[in-house]
């Protein structure tokens, strides 16, 4: 029976910990773009479900690249646009990937993993957002993104 008690106790403290890991995240999500090319009038849209807390949150981008990518930075329009009230919040995203040095900023081999800060705004309960991506390069096709995300956290 003590046995029995440790093992729920050790099970319950696992849980605990698995759950305290997401802090406040309240939305993660990404969207796969063709690695052989994003096209400029693919717009990538995100619906981030109503938040139950009134609050303080951050957008943040997720950006997935491949070793491949021909650039040192990416500029990206990101629309944020919040129900029900309809305002709109339009940020350009200026993403420097490769550092003055010519080191790269992003985390991985191969294929590298960024992440920038979009903005932060007061939602009230029950608000809900949708967010579209979109590149603003002069080229008309960037190749090597694979994944573009979006994570939505309550700051307080």
């Amino acid at each position: 029976m003590m046995r029995l008690n440790r093992l729920h106790y050790l099970y319950t403290l696992l849980a605990f910990f698995v759950v305290s890991c997401t802090g406040n995240k309240v939305y993660d999500h990404y969207n796969h773009t063709p690695v052989t090319g994003w096209e400029k009038v693919d717009t990538l849209k995100f619906d981030v479900p109503k938040v139950s807390k009134m609050g303080h949150y951050s957008t943040d981008l997720g950006l997935r690249i491949n070793s491949h990518y021909p650039f040192i930075s990416l500029s990206l329009i990101v629309e944020q646009t919040v129900f029900p009230g309809g305002r709109t919040h339009v940020d350009t995203l200026n993403c420097g990937l490769v550092s003055d040095n010519g080191k790269i900023k992003g985390q991985g081999i191969g294929s590298y993993q960024y992440h920038f800060r979009i903005s932060e705004m007061a939602l009230k309960a029950g608000d809900s957002l949708h967010i579209c991506v979109r590149h603003d390069m002069k080229c008309e096709m960037i190749p090597c993104i694979s994944d573009v995300g979006i994570e939505i956290s309550r700051l307080y």
